[in-house]
């Protein structure tokens, strides 16, 4: 007899052991560690909770939203176990960062209407010690603002596409300004959909996994880890019945038949995520049908998440 599939429960009603294997935890990162040590840190103690805990799970990864160098501060969403595969929903969204730039002069008069033409398309180059090829390419700068002046230094509010180079681009604004400059602090404020109003930092995560253990408290815990759905939530969403979310547990796509109800708006080639009427999140895929079709794919699998 083929085993049935598994579905996962509404996202406000997991266990301790449900979120931290597919949970994400909106980290504040300190200055020093990196981006791949702090999830490292995370995996770790998640693991020897769960052993711990006798809870029979564990999770063989945790993966962080976006690296930020060792030296920068902020949000960090760190993915728990199966929560991992959805780390490209990232590369969709924007990322806010509030940077000093370190002028070589005195700032000049003109400083914010000059800041303010790098709004838009501009052309970057990758530093040479990034981990990506050194291509020209194209980044959007959304908005770009002057916090603060003082004689040698700017506080700059940065709203850009995902992949800008911060430290490229303080380089450059440093050139235009005819002071020449560099990055100073930077300090990540947001990453779509995540942002900096519900930080928690290592220590109260890790505080929070000794409550459940010692003290069989699950609140704290389920206070700073947050299901995994929560990533999704700039994704346009299309519900799927039970049945269908089965078939798609075992590698079928989304057919016509199994569609309760789609976003407005949705458009062929748009990524989509398919939850279940409960709210679990059952995969993640390529819009390709149409909002009145009665057969056929509707959406095309890129990652199963049940």
């Amino acid at each position: 007899m083929a085993q049935r599939s598994r579905l996962r429960g509404p996202p406000d009603d997991r266990t301790p052991a449900e979120l931290l294997t597919f949970g994400v935890v909106n980290l504040d990162k300190p200055p020093g560690p990196s981006s791949h040590q702090i999830s490292g840190w995370l995996r770790d103690a998640v693991n020897e909770t769960l052993s711990e805990r006798d809870a029979g799970v564990s999770i063989d990864n945790a993966a962080h939203a976006g690296t930020l160098d060792p030296k920068v501060t902020g949000c960090l969403p760190v993915m728990l176990g199966e929560a991992t595969r959805l780390a490209q929903v990232f590369l969709e969204g924007s990322k806010e960062y509030i940077s000093v730039l370190e002028c070589h002069a005195p700032v000049p008069a003109d400083a914010e209407s000059v800041i303010a033409e790098f709004e838009g398309p501009i052309y970057q180059k990758p530093p040479r010690k990034s981990a990506v090829s050194r291509r020209l390419r194209v980044r959007e700068i959304y908005d770009l603002e002057v916090l603060e002046t003082d004689e040698r230094r700017l506080l700059l509010r940065i709203r850009c596409e995902s992949g800008t180079y911060v430290r490229k681009l303080c380089h450059d604004l440093g050139l235009a300004l005819g002071t020449g400059g560099h990055m100073g602090h930077l300090r990540r404020s947001a990453t779509s959909p995540f942002d900096d109003t519900d930080l928690y930092n290592a220590h109260e995560f890790l505080d929070a996994l000794a409550f459940w253990l010692e003290d069989d408290d699950p609140e704290p815990l389920s206070e700073i880890v947050d299901p995994a759905e929560r990533i999704l939530g700039g994704i346009p969403s299309v519900t799927i019945a039970e049945n269908a979310a089965r078939e798609v547990a075992n590698g079928a796509p989304v057919y016509a038949p199994g569609v309760l109800e789609i976003d407005a708006g949705v458009s062929t080639g748009d990524l989509v995520a398919c939850y279940t009427p409960n709210g679990a999140a059952v995969c993640l895929g390529e819009y390709v049908g149409k909002p009145d079709a009665e057969r056929g794919t509707v959406v095309s699998l890129e990652r199963v998440l049940v």
